[in-house]
């Protein structure tokens, strides 16, 4: 565990403290964003234990999330919810980590987030009375019913009351009242992707370089804004379950994708959207105390917001004549009276040419020059002297560059104020340096940047100056806040609506780069000709494709061939595709169909020389306990290679045993292996499949040696490439004595299990009578074919059923 620093931190501001433990800052970092999220967890007591409340917020977005559910020992729920939310700091029970009795909880959060501040607080303060009461204080009005869903969760009420009082503390500042959206967030509205398998897909992160894009998070990212980023990935590491709700989102990417006005229309009004999000964060918060630093920030996120809101009328226009429900529903969202009565108020105060700017002097100017002139006398007053010092600082650098004939300009940095540039070289500079009046010179090639006394003195000046301003301008503000607090939570629906379009935008974006098709949701999953997202990002060429076919009655496929075959690329594959298909992306296939999967867990082999270690063992079946522990007959599951840490006996056992449990559900299973007695449990269990990656065997006419050519191609059947060492050994130094004495061991061993595990005629015939009551059941839920068509197929089934077992 790790280790940790106990100091006492005054939090309610009157005498009691709080416990806290802090470890190394954070340096917790998604695949685009710094951690910026803060939560707490609390979990029950005795008979409760296992129950656990979780609330959340991000610092950049003012949306408190709550959740509660019952998790089992492995806790496998909290920390997969942790990592999606990447904490910045975790808050706990200081009961939780009491000395001698830390739970196991904390033990495994800590464990898995050593990188994340962690922050303990006396177990008082997770009251649930008092988490109720600053819902019902804080929640805007639009999302009230969350009181109906939290009022018997007391675990999440009970963590929502230390997190708000946190939060509230470390920031100086509280919530308005009414201005937070606050909602309760249920598992079963998304899918479950494990912390271990995110990682083995490289959904968001690279596993060779963090910095890398080689991620299904970077094959889909054509955003444009912070919040439309955020979404994606949340998105991607939480897919949706609801069909109805991927529908609507597929259709708005086949509108953008048909409509090309529409999506460059949309594109350009998205692009100029700021962080609409922490822009909200920011408005709803109220400082306890005014300094100059929280007076500019109001005055800025006042700009920023006029900006926001100038964008709705283009926004509309640009979806007035869109044909999907889900678009007529944000257009007709953006008809909320509410974003007009803001921005008139706005430009009531706020000059008209007022803008968002990029550059700190700018931008100093748009602040300074906010306010509408005759509001505030004095105010007129401080921008007359301001502008005067500023005029004055331009003249001065006009006299020097004349009285020393030097090419003399107005620099400028948030940093250092107004300064001198001089772009010239040392040689044309008279004995080779600046004249002695000069000061704090730096110099970057040819640009020397620096000061003097005067231009010191008349900085000095300026910042006074800013300072009667910015105060005068900050009181006109909080008067206008004031005003349209009360409309502000239209911004929230903004909001939504902004990242929301910025992600299908980004969907079609990625369509139109390669040849995706829309995916259609049924029972079966069933993928023609499709290839690896982020694999076609990285090669030249594109990725072989390959079929993948499992229904109900076919739901457990085992595919075996040679390392480096193309095994590992193969099962990756599915799985991004059924992710891709359930977050409302178009896929990398010719045609495809996805049963709608509540649980993804995969476990993915490494190198063999690591596989062999006793450490790598005891991980990999960790990895398939959890796996068995929470896999229902609504998962998609997929191993890589398990039992190749211990020895081939003991390897073939734990497979056959793990297969044979997992047979007994309706989940869809995709197992590769180098085991090819497996293959042979097909006779006894007729919903499996097999299938292998083809290589072909070219012979060297040069040194006379054979080697394999890796077509990446799957076919059905094993692998008939059974003596990988063997081949192996051929090419090696090996005497050919041995080799032939492997060959004749291999052959006679390999008799025996075929005759202990051959097929009887019997068994075959159930297998087909099996096979075909599938198929007839497909053909009942799924046929689209008109009644002759259905004739045809059915006397084909029929054919093919009396020449399976013949």
């Amino acid at each position: 565990m790790a280790k940790y620093n106990s100091v006492n931190v005054k939090w309610w501001l009157v005498t009691e403290y709080m416990e806290c433990f802090t470890a190394t800052s954070s340096s917790a970092v998604s695949a685009h964003t710094v951690a910026s999220v803060i939560v707490a967890v609390v979990e029950g007591r005795g008979l409760a234990r296992g129950e656990v409340g979780m609330a959340s917020i991000d610092l950049k977005n003012p949306e408190v999330v709550l959740s509660q559910f019952a998790d089992n020992t492995t806790y496998a729920k909290v920390i997969t919810k942790l990592k999606i939310l990447t904490p910045l700091e975790i808050i706990m029970s200081n009961t939780a980590c009491d000395a001698g009795s830390t739970t196991k909880l904390f033990s495994l959060i800590t464990e898995h987030f050593k990188n994340v501040t962690f922050t303990t607080v006396q177990r008082k303060y997770f009251n649930e009375t008092k988490g109720l009461e600053y819902i019902e204080q804080l929640c805007a009005s639009e999302f009230s019913t969350v009181f109906m869903e939290v009022q018997s969760k007391y675990y999440c009420l009970a963590a929502a009351a230390a997190l708000l009082k946190y939060v509230e503390f470390i920031q100086n500042s509280v919530y308005a009242p009414k201005s937070l959206k606050v909602r309760f967030q249920g598992s079963e509205k998304t899918a479950m992707i494990d912390s271990s398998s995110a990682q083995n897909l490289e959904l968001v992160v690279n596993n060779r370089d963090p910095r890398n894009s080689h991620t299904l998070f970077g094959v889909l990212n054509y955003t444009k804004t912070p919040g439309g980023s955020r979404r994606l990935r949340s998105s991607i590491l939480e897919p949706l379950v609801d069909a109805e709700t991927i529908n609507m989102r597929l259709d708005c990417v086949q509108e953008l994708l048909q409509d090309e006005e529409l999506f460059f229309g949309l594109q350009a009004v998205i692009s100029k959207f700021l962080d609409t999000e922490q822009l909200l964060s920011v408005l709803v918060q109220i400082p306890k105390q005014d300094t100059v630093k929280t007076a500019e920030s109001k005055i800025t996120n006042l700009i920023y917001l006029k900006h926001t809101l100038e964008l709705v009328e283009p926004l509309k226009a640009a979806l007035r004549s869109c044909n999907t429900s889900l678009l007529k529903a944000y257009y007709n969202s953006l008809e909320d009276t509410r974003f007009g009565i803001i921005l008139e108020k706005i430009t009531t105060v706020i000059n008209d040419d007022t803008r968002y700017t990029k550059g700190c002097l700018s931008m100093r100017t748009q602040k300074c020059y906010a306010v509408k002139p005759n509001i505030n006398e004095f105010l007129d007053i401080a921008r007359r002297t301001y502008t005067e010092i500023v005029d004055d600082i331009a003249g001065m650098v006009t006299q020097l560059a004349e009285k020393y004939s030097l090419p003399m300009k107005t620099g400028f940095s948030s940093a250092r104020g107004f300064f001198i540039q001089l772009n010239a070289d040392c040689s044309t500079l008279p004995h080779g340096q600046l004249p002695p009046e000069f000061t704090k010179i730096t110099k970057m090639k040819n640009t020397y940047s620096f000061t003097s006394a005067d231009l010191i003195k008349m900085n000095e000046r300026c910042q006074e100056s800013l300072r009667e301003i910015y105060h005068m301008t900050y009181l006109i503000v909080c008067k206008l806040l004031n005003e349209i607090y009360e409309h502000i939570h239209c911004l929230y629906k903004l909001s939504d609506i902004v990242s929301m379009l910025d992600m299908l935008l980004s969907f079609a974006h990625a369509c139109t780069l390669s040849d995706y098709v829309r995916p259609e949701f049924t029972d079966t999953l069933a993928i023609k000709q499709g290839w690896h997202p982020i694999l076609e990002k990285i090669a030249v060429e594109k990725p072989v494709s390959n079929n993948t076919y499992l229904t109900e009655g076919n739901n457990f496929v085992i595919i075996t061939g040679p390392n480096m075959s193309g095994k590992s690329t193969y099962l990756k594959q599915i799985a991004l595709c059924q992710i891709m298909a359930q977050i409302g992306s178009y896929v990398p296939a010719e045609y495809c169909s996805f049963r709608i999967t509540e649980q993804i867990f995969t476990r993915i082999g490494m190198d063999d020389d690591i596989e062999t270690s006793a450490s790598t063992f005891m991980k990999e079946m960790k990895e398939i306990t959890y796996i068995i522990q929470n896999a229902n007959d609504k998962s998609l599951i997929i191993i890589d290679e398990l039992g190749r840490g211990t020895s081939a006996e003991e390897g073939i056992g734990i497979c056959y045993a793990v297969c044979e449990y997992l047979l007994n559900l309706k989940a869809f299973t995709l197992f590769a292996t180098h085991f090819l007695e497996l293959c042979h449990i097909d006779a006894l269990y007729p919903n499996v499949e097999n299938y292998h990656f083809e290589v072909q065997h070219v012979r060297s006419s040069a040194v006379n040696k054979e080697k394999i050519a890796y077509t990446y191609t799957l076919s059905k059947g094993y692998t008939e490439e059974k003596n990988y060492g063997l081949k192996a050994a051929e090419v090696s130094s090996l005497p050919s004595s041995v080799i032939l004495d492997a060959k004749e061991i291999t052959n006679r061993i390999a008799k025996q299990i075929l005759h202990r595990q051959k097929s009887t005629p019997e068994m075959m015939k159930q297998r087909a009578v099996y096979h075909l009551a599938m198929r007839l059941l497909q053909t009942v839920r799924n046929s689209r074919l008109d009644p002759d068509s259905l004739r045809i197929y059915l006397k084909g089934l029929k054919k093919k059923y009396e020449a399976s077992f013949v």
